[in-house]
């Protein structure tokens, strides 16, 4: 059952929705300003079981803070939600114009990013994992320390979206759920699959590093 917390960011108000499941993180920070995450997040965690966190805004103009900036010690649901997984997957969009396809996979657990790029070739073939650091834009690696993806004790991987990996919706009503692409939550739900079932060890996880 999903659990929900008022809280506020730097003057902006969100709402964190956690829906306790595996020690499999799916993390929404930017469910406000980067559509379809949320939808994704939720829909992935139901055919897995992972414990979900995503993060909205009620009202006012969708504000877009840096994920790092995120990690704030007073939000309980994203305190509890570090504390229960052990490897996150955290979603977001990118409107990068010169890679519309592309689906950059940041974050410092890079055997994690090869896992969840494999599945992604496999099931969505129309988009292009890039797992190779030095070929993502710098700042969508996803290799901030004080970023959640890398807060957990074998951290993670940063998914970046572009928007039709994201949703078949683009430009749709205000209010009216994203739709996810149907081969991309199978992409997704494939290597957090994989992940479940790894040897549980830290093997794998990168140093952190500022972006």
């Amino acid at each position: 059952m999903a659990r929900g917390e008022r809280v506020v960011i730097e003057g902006a108000e969100f709402s964190a929705s956690l829906t306790a499941g595996s020690d499999i993180g799916l993390l929404a920070l930017h469910a406000g300003t980067e559509g379809g995450t949320a939808e994704l997040a939720e829909e992935v965690a139901a055919r897995t079981g992972a414990t979900t966190l995503v993060f909205t805004q009620p009202a006012g103009d969708p504000v877009h803070l840096p994920s790092h900036r995120m990690a704030v010690d007073h939000c309980a649901a994203l305190r509890e939600f570090l504390a229960s997984v052990t490897v996150v997957v955290s979603l977001h969009g990118h409107l990068r114009r010169e890679t519309p396809r592309a689906v950059f996979l940041g974050g410092a657990n890079r055997a994690a990013a090869r896992i969840l790029g494999r599945e992604l070739t496999a099931h969505a073939p129309d988009f292009e994992a890039v797992t190779d650091l030095d070929a993502i834009p710098a700042g969508l690696r996803g290799l901030h320390p004080r970023n959640p993806v890398n807060l957990t004790p074998e951290a993670g991987v940063q998914v970046e979206l572009p928007l039709g990996a994201r949703t078949l919706r683009p430009g749709k009503v205000r209010g009216v759920p994203d739709l996810p692409p149907p081969s991309v939550a199978a992409a997704l739900t494939a290597g957090v699959e994989r992940l479940a079932a790894r040897p549980r060890a830290g093997a794998g996880r990168g140093p952190a590093a500022s972006p």
